[in-house]
């Protein structure tokens, strides 16, 4: 039912809704016996099922569409991030195409080193207070790469005076599903005064086991 611009429900449409429901129960009132009962047998069930087959459909298009957007965007990321020069370009460049990939590392492959590289220094050298978002930006992106070898990194980062820092180490850790971190994470979870500290170690300690 449509409504008018005071948000009240439109008369015109209620009325012809009201009477498209009276027609419908008056003809299906006349039909004959075998006919009501054919309806109900087949008629109804097929449209169902035509109905579930267009949805279906229609579920698939979408996520075609949005798989293809999705590696359009992702190409197009790529290719930035090989021209972009500058280091502050190139990490703001990494983040957008970490996140256009949906987190995961399947389809960054020739980039990962590269990745691995810019996020690394920018959490090692990236020192001032007011950095520290970009720091632990780059902790738990670094989990997304599937590359163990930042593991030690990311368990020294669980000790940065930051709290946001901590616990994108340990969602980095959790990511990577690093079994040599629970012991470590195991201790942040019940000690680390910060809550999503505590919280995000305990999430990483379940993706582990």
């Amino acid at each position: 039912m449509r409504r008018n611009e005071s948000g009240r429900t439109n008369p015109t449409a209620l009325v012809v809704l009201i009477g498209l429901i009276i027609t419908c129960v008056w003809v299906w009132k006349r039909l004959p016996l075998e006919t009501q009962e054919y309806v109900i047998d087949q008629a109804i069930p097929m449209a169902f099922a035509g109905l579930a087959i267009v949805a279906g459909l229609s579920l698939l298009v979408r996520a075609i569409k949005r798989r293809l957007a999705k590696r359009r965007n992702r190409a197009t990321l790529l290719a930035l991030f090989g021209q972009a020069k500058g280091r502050d370009k190139k990490l703001e460049i990494a983040f957008a195409l970490i996140e256009v990939n949906e987190y995961q590392a399947k389809g960054l492959e020739p980039v990962i080193p590269a990745l691995r590289d810019l996020f690394a220094t920018t959490l090692q050298r990236a020192l001032d207070d007011k950095q520290h978002r970009i720091r632990g930006m780059a902790a738990s992106h670094l989990g997304v790469l599937n590359d163990k070898t930042v593991v030690p990194m990311l368990l020294k980062a669980l000790e940065d005076d930051h709290a946001y820092v901590r616990s994108s180490a340990a969602l980095g850790l959790g990511r990577l599903r690093a079994s040599e971190a629970k012991e470590k994470l195991t201790v942040v979870m019940k000690d680390d005064w910060d809550q999503t500290v505590r919280s995000r170690s305990r999430e990483a300690l379940e993706r582990i086991k």
